[in-house]
């Protein structure tokens, strides 16, 4: 045990990524993500044709050139910084963190062997999505029970299901776009782009879209300016209806409407990934750049910044009380 007298860990969970930009790391990839009933609920017989035939054989090579565009030289992004928060929240804490993956490597179940072999008899599971979704935190849940299912002995357990409304969170991202109006000068618009669920799902009582705008209008209330701020949804995936405003067609039309200079946030993603970087930083700055846009500035994620660390540590200390 390490200097660890309680015996509390925590372990953090984000989504995972391929474990090199490379097709065939890619397809092994998405066929765990895409197998998962939360992220895909279609029947099963239907659906795993449709992903084996035809999805993971085109899409996989495309993915692993986009991953190529934006692989750092210490792996994925997502892996990087994710070790950087683990690394940061463990000092500042003095108690063992972990990080654990929903999918791909590091696994949920290997995090929690490696908690256990710390001396962790309690531990605190983090999921890093700020608002809940069936697709991300229910999913988290689901691959920690699954992986304890052949366990004699179980530590005890306390899950955090979201931080979407947290003061803290909400400052450490005003305190990032501040940041950025400081050194270039405030936008025509701000918009928050959160990763997007399909539709029917919401519908269905998830409440990630209510989470979404709950998170933008505390923003809008912390920040108390006058540069306007729209919630917007991208990634979408499939054909059916996602939820909406998309992200994409939201930047083709808002040079239409006088909006020149444009920053983009993603409150719904704790550490920069292909989905920032790539598909907002490179894609989205493209597509409103080519509708007229003049000045696109994308603000990173809040990553291991003092601000996002420290809200990470005060979760933990909440939720770890009486422990």
């Amino acid at each position: 045990m390490e200097n660890n007298e309680n015996n509390v860990g925590v372990l953090l969970v984000n989504l995972g990524t391929p474990e090199a930009p490379t097709a065939k790391a890619v397809s092994a990839f998405l066929s765990e993500f895409l197998h998962d009933q939360r992220v895909v609920d279609m029947t099963r017989w239907l659906w795993c044709p449709l992903l084996h035939g035809i999805i993971l054989p085109v899409r996989s090579p495309k993915v692993a050139k986009l991953y190529q565009s934006v692989w750092m030289d210490e792996g994925s992004p997502l892996m990087v910084h994710s070790k950087r928060q683990q690394a940061a929240l463990e000092q500042i804490l003095d108690i063992p963190v972990e990080i654990g993956m929903t999918y791909g490597s590091p696994s949920i179940a290997s995090a929690v062997s490696a908690l256990k072999d710390r001396g962790c008899n309690k531990i605190l599971v983090l999921p890093l999505y700020p608002q809940y979704s069936r697709t991300t935190t229910a999913a988290v849940f689901d691959k920690l029970a699954k992986s304890l299912k052949d366990q004699p002995v179980l530590p005890e357990f306390r899950f955090i299901n979201h931080y979407y409304s947290e003061d803290s969170y909400i400052d450490a991202l005003a305190q990032s776009v501040e940041a950025q109006w400081a050194a270039n000068g405030k936008p025509d618009m701000l918009v928050c782009s959160y990763h997007g669920i399909p539709k029917r799902y919401a519908d269905n009582g998830d409440p990630y879209r209510e989470h979404c705008l709950a998170t933008t209008e505390k923003l809008i209330a912390r920040l108390d300016t006058d540069v306007a701020i729209k919630t917007t949804f991208q990634s979408r995936f499939g054909r059916e209806e996602w939820l909406q405003p998309y992200t994409d067609k939201t930047l083709e039309q808002l040079p239409k409407e006088g909006v020149k200079r444009l920053d983009i946030i993603s409150p719904a993603f704790s550490v920069d990934c292909l989905e920032t970087l790539e598909e907002i930083s490179d894609q989205c700055h493209e597509t409103f750049m080519e509708a007229g846009g003049e000045v696109f500035n994308f603000i990173p994620c809040l990553n291991d910044s003092p601000a996002h660390i420290a809200m990470m540590k005060q979760l933990v200390e909440r939720h770890t009380q009486n422990w």
